[in-house]
């Protein structure tokens, strides 16, 4: 296991602890003896991880902190930055090229492609990583659902594609993504108004969020909220196309497809990033 993956699962058991009745008031000393670990140890791997101690960290995982993301950090989607249906973006220090597949593509289900995949640490889990020729077509996190039903999931949205347990040929491309160095590019397997959507997620900075309604007025759609969200939550390539940093309008987070404990880590791992 990458010391990244053993460094989610800290953080994952401390979640855990935090969102329990009275986890958010317990000190560094109580939070460290629920994971059995020295206070030193755990304060050391917390800060070698996000680059911030695991009582700022802590104030990260609360919902307050969507809510001060929101209030503090607040992206305006413009609809100038909206390019069409191919286009590239920067997120993280990575730049990520994508290309969408045609609408006659996506009404064949995947039809005609073959889809390599493989199974790959992150900081947030085990992760399911798929791609074509063309670049990642998917990303999936399995600490919430399972690894069974993470595959079974993102198969059957292109059920007509030949799938390719294969991690190697899409290596060079998680790898870029998971350092935040080099190339990544993206292959957009969806319809033309969720590739709008997804568009719109990839402007939004690290470190920062967007709401559903800001989202359907930058793709020219302000009505739209419902399907937006819809569209959101279909995302295919979780974490590079950033939908864990749409909120609802109040503040709290919604839905998150791979668990709302996943979200928050994402959120707090990418403040605490950026503000390190």
């Amino acid at each position: 296991m990458l010391e990244s993956a053993y460094h989610y699962n800290v953080m994952r058991r401390a979640l855990d602890v935090i969102d329990s009745d009275e986890g958010a008031a317990k000190s560094l000393e109580q939070l460290a003896d629920e994971m059995q670990m020295s206070p030193s140890h755990f304060q050391r791997v917390f800060s070698q991880w996000v680059g911030v101690s695991p009582k700022r960290y802590q104030q990260y995982l609360t919902l307050g902190h969507a809510k001060s993301l929101l209030r503090d950090h607040f992206t305006l989607l413009e609809t100038s930055n909206i390019t069409g249906l191919s286009g590239s973006s920067r997120l993280h220090d990575l730049f990520l090229a994508w290309e969408a597949m045609s609408p006659g593509e996506y009404a064949r289900r995947g039809e005609g492609l073959t889809i390599y995949y493989g199974w790959f640490d992150s900081p947030f889990g085990e992760m399911l990583a798929m791609g074509t020729s063309k670049g990642l077509c998917g990303m999936a996190f399995a600490s919430e659902t399972g690894k069974d039903a993470a595959l079974d999931d993102m198969q059957s949205r292109w059920p007509n594609a030949t799938y390719i347990s294969n991690p190697d040929a899409i290596r060079h491309w998680v790898d870029a993504a998971l350092k935040r160095k080099g190339h990544a590019d993206l292959h957009l397997l969806g319809g033309p108004f969720q590739i709008k959507v997804w568009e719109a997620l990839l402007s939004i900075p690290m470190g920062h969020v967007t709401t559903y309604s800001e989202i359907a007025k930058a793709i020219g759609s302000p009505k739209a909220v419902r399907a937006v969200g819809t569209a959101v939550g279909r995302n295919p390539i979780s974490w590079l196309i950033p939908c864990h940093r749409a909120l609802r309008k109040s503040g709290a987070l919604g839905g998150y497809h791979w668990g709302l404990p996943v979200k928050r880590t994402m959120l707090a791992y990418e403040t605490a990033q950026a503000e390190a």
